[in-house]
């Protein structure tokens, strides 16, 4: 299976030699890296971090289904010195802690720095939706620092539910966070 996209990213210790070690991992244990985006910083996004990231994209193509990948992209991270202390369904969405506020009850999300994090993006027009994981990930349309590297190796890509191209997604996009091409780490 091809266009199945995973974003990288780290913001603690040696972020390109994590992000480097990851893609190695990848092509020992999920597949077949197709393409890679350059290397971009941005600052964290949903919390407060004086470490900005380090993220880029990748295709792969992989035998694996969905929820094995997931399983192999974990270990990658553990390996990695990843911890999640709050986990949530794997799919890069936070851990939540709920609160009671008034009458209902409000989610608060709990983001941290990462030696690494690997995010499932899409697994080709797939739609995937468990306790474990969602395909394609739920919140890439709304964030630049995973849009500008799609765009860089696969602009006309489309999102099978919000049926848009990447490159409309971007241009789509309120997000107002910086996203620097880095040439040299």
């Amino acid at each position: 299976m091809k266009d199945v996209y995973i974003l990288l990213g780290s913001n603690r210790g040696d972020r390109e030699g994590f992000i480097n070690k990851a893609k190695t991992l990848i092509g020992e244990m999920a597949g077949t890296i197709c393409k890679s985006s350059v290397l971009y910083e941005t600052d964290p996004w949903g919390f407060d971090d004086p470490m900005p990231f380090l993220n880029q994209v990748v295709e792969i193509e992989t035998d694996l289904e969905p929820e094995d990948l997931l399983e192999q992209l974990l270990t990658i991270e553990s390996r990695l010195g990843r911890i999640r202390p709050f986990d949530a369904c794997g799919c890069g969405i936070p851990a939540t802690v709920a609160l009671n506020i008034g009458s209902g009850i409000e989610k608060a999300a709990i983001y941290t720095g990462r030696t690494i994090d690997l995010d499932i993006l899409f697994y080709g027009q797939r739609m995937v939706f468990t306790d474990n994981l969602m395909i394609p990930h739920p919140r890439l349309h709304e964030r630049k620092f995973t849009l500008v590297p799609l765009n860089e190796i696969s602009r006309e890509f489309v999102h099978p539910l919000l049926k848009k191209s990447m490159e409309r997604l971007l241009q789509d996009c309120t997000d107002q966070c910086l996203v620097k091409r880095v040439e040299k780490v």
